[in-house]
């Protein structure tokens, strides 16, 4: 159980609402009953981060030199170490206080690349595949690294009392291309905002999470911890790299999200990721008036402008210009019996979705021609 009353240690993001902030999302939270489906009613502007979830993904892929040369690991333990501690280096990164990015609307997109110190390449591209339920599907590839992340992200937000959750639905699929089905599939911790009502706000990462590579036989387990009432702390993740089909403990994994987190084998101890000197990979995004409508960027540019200079009344206007929209757009498409037709992505019929560019070649320089055309050039549906 969780204590909103609890100040967090010192340097934790938190947030103390005014009394007028407070009054308004009191006035929401009133219409709502306990375990609500928060995703349908519209949140006041003062709690969003000023950028679209689709754009928020790409913390995943903020430290590259983790994961870019695992592929050539010959010991396939320590290829699934390196993709575990690549998956637990992106939770840091977050604004300050309590914020929540846009939602994004259906058919928006949102495109990156980086550039290696090595002269290797990593492209990008996130797409709203529906509305409801809210789901967005991302890829991620480095072809010279072998290198393919594949998911899809269905968060659903509940009202929890004191507290809002989000829980992180979808899952992850790391591929190194040059190792055939050695897939690593992943899921997520979920997302507690505490402290809505009364006390403190906070962000807590809370509940398990699991690294799983089948090929491997190899698992992890990973819990991550909320504050307790009277002990604990906060950011703190505990969890065990195993045999899966026998259950037999390989590693230790345990510290904080925030902070240091370290693996143990025996009595050896090592420090698996830090957080205070891991060294961020700016990614590359064009221009926003080189950016196409639907890109997330130019799409909310001026709700996000608004909320750079705290004008929330602004903010809303132009938050609802861009909602307003879409409904005209879905009502449309209704009306004529065209159903949306995503982008870059498709059902795989079990309530995923997979990259619609197949045949990848195995040459990673052909295979970075490809995905660069397929995520660049690509024709936008008609529908």
């Amino acid at each position: 159980m969780s204590d909103p009353n609890t100040i967090p240690v010192e340097g934790e993001d938190t947030e103390v609402l005014d009394d007028g902030t407070k009054n308004i999302l009191m006035g929401i939270i009133a219409q709502l009953g306990k375990s609500t489906d928060l995703s349908r009613v519209t949140l006041p502007t003062f709690v969003l981060e000023p950028r679209s979830m689709l754009e928020r993904i790409t913390d995943f892929m903020s430290h590259p030199q983790l994961i870019n040369h695992a592929n050539q690991l010959q010991d396939p333990v320590e290829r699934f170490v390196a993709v575990t501690r690549y998956f637990l280096s992106g939770w840091h990164i977050k604004p300050k206080g309590v914020k929540k990015p846009y939602n994004p609307i259906l058919g928006e997109q949102f495109r990156a690349q980086w550039k290696f110190e090595d002269g290797t390449e990593a492209f990008y591209v996130a797409e709203q595949v529906s509305h409801h339920p809210p789901i967005s599907a991302y890829y991620y590839a480095s072809p010279e690294n072998n290198l393919s992340i594949l998911g899809d992200l269905l968060p659903k937000s509940r009202f929890l009392g004191n507290s809002a959750a989000t829980l992180m639905q979808g899952e992850i699929k790391v591929s190194f291309t040059n190792r055939p089905d050695e897939d690593y599939i992943i899921t997520m911790p979920n997302v507690y905002a505490r402290g809505i009502l009364f006390g403190t706000m906070l962000m807590e990462l809370g509940d398990e999470a699991a690294v799983k590579c089948p090929k491997l036989d190899l698992v992890c387990t990973l819990e991550f911890k909320v504050k307790g009432f009277f002990s604990g702390s906060y950011n703190s993740i505990a969890g065990k790299i195993m045999r899966e089909s026998t259950g037999e403990t390989l590693y230790e994994i345990s510290g904080k999200w925030s902070d240091e987190i370290f693996i143990k084998k025996g009595p050896n101890k090592d420090v698996l990721f830090d957080a205070k000197t891991a060294k961020i990979q700016p990614k590359i995004v064009a221009p926003e008036d080189q950016q196409e409508p639907n890109e997330s960027r130019r799409l909310w540019s001026n709700l996000t402008a608004a909320l750079k200079v705290n004008n929330q009344d602004l903010a809303t206007t132009e938050k609802s210009k861009v909602e307003d929209a879409q409904r005209a757009r879905t009502k449309a498409r209704a009306d004529k019996g065209h159903p949306h037709v995503p982008r870059y992505f498709d059902s795989d019929g079990k309530g995923g979705f997979d990259i619609k560019l197949k045949n990848i070649s195995s040459d990673p320089l052909e295979a970075k021609r490809q995905i660069v055309d397929f995520i660049f050039n690509t024709p936008a549906p008609t529908n």
